[in-house]
């Protein structure tokens, strides 16, 4: 795969992953559209890691708070009690928002990967939850903070995220959008999605590089890979930094018109495909 692919899809992988527009969709239908061959296994791992690392990075201190107060600990020191004890709170929500995707993902990876990667279910996915997502974000008069999260919302979020891995529903898209019918600010919605995200974007990660160590790796295949990870980390960092001060002004209707008219597009140039055979 040349170099200024996987730089080009690294940066795609960076953007739509954190943005409520479906990273699963833009990797298939951008070399799709382009004419490109699959990235391969190479470039899925290079662009795990280095969305892993933007999210790690970005919201560092906040995983280093929420893991000491699990323990027991406060961060920063002398920290009150009660602050402690919402981390510690929301620590826990989290790891019980992960379960229901990790449990999805081990007993429906070969489907997903598989029989769900067709451009035509991944336009109807992009329409219909943009559809969704707007319809969420025009609901929205009042949101609750982060520290708020309840049990109940880690679960129905996670439960949210597990669906997300149809293609084309995206990730960040289908449980901002749930986070907003339960309550959230778009902003709050948008961090817990993030967070929640992190373990199962690890995961992903670590199963691909022990998949990739069974492979040979010539020089070129390091190169590619170091390449796409450090680009996707660094795009990553930028387009969550963006995304979220974006929030604090701005409603989610840009994105439902992009995926929208994007799913319309697919639909289109399938459509024409099939006419021209």
């Amino acid at each position: 795969m040349p170099l200024y692919q996987v730089v080009i899809l690294a940066l795609v992988q960076a953007l739509t992953e954190f943005l409520p527009i479906s990273s699963t969709a833009h990797l298939f239908l951008v070399p799709w559209l382009l004419g490109w061959g699959d990235p391969g296994l190479t470039f899925t791992v290079a662009v795990h890691a280095g969305t892993l690392a933007g999210v790690l990075a970005f919201f560092l201190q906040t995983w280093v708070k929420l893991g000491l107060a699990a323990l027991g600990v406060g961060h920063p020191r002398g920290a009150p009690e009660e602050e402690t004890r919402r981390h510690r709170t929301l620590f826990w929500h989290m790891v019980a928002g992960t379960v229901p995707a990790a449990i999805v993902g081990y007993f429906f990876e070969r489907q997903i990967e598989t029989t769900l990667r067709d451009a035509r279910l991944m336009a109807v996915m992009l329409i219909a939850f943009g559809l969704l997502l707007g319809w969420a974000d025009r609901r929205i008069r009042s949101g609750r903070s982060l520290e708020t999260v309840t049990l109940a919302d880690a679960l129905v979020v996670g439960a949210a995220q597990a669906v997300s891995l149809v293609p084309g529903v995206s990730r960040s898209g289908i449980t901002i959008t749930v986070g907003l019918f339960r309550g959230m600010s778009r902003e709050a919605a948008a961090r817990f999605t993030f967070l929640l995200s992190t373990p199962i974007i690890a995961a992903a990660a670590v199963r691909r590089f022990l998949e990739l160590r069974r492979m040979p790796v010539d020089d070129g295949t390091m190169v590619a890979l170091a390449l796409g990870a450090v680009a996707a980390a660094i795009a990553s960092y930028l387009v969550i930094a963006f995304f979220l001060r974006y929030l604090q002004t701005r409603t989610l209707r840009i994105f439902v018109y992009y995926r929208v008219a994007f799913g319309i597009v697919v639909l289109l140039l399938v459509f024409l495909q099939r006419s021209a055979r």
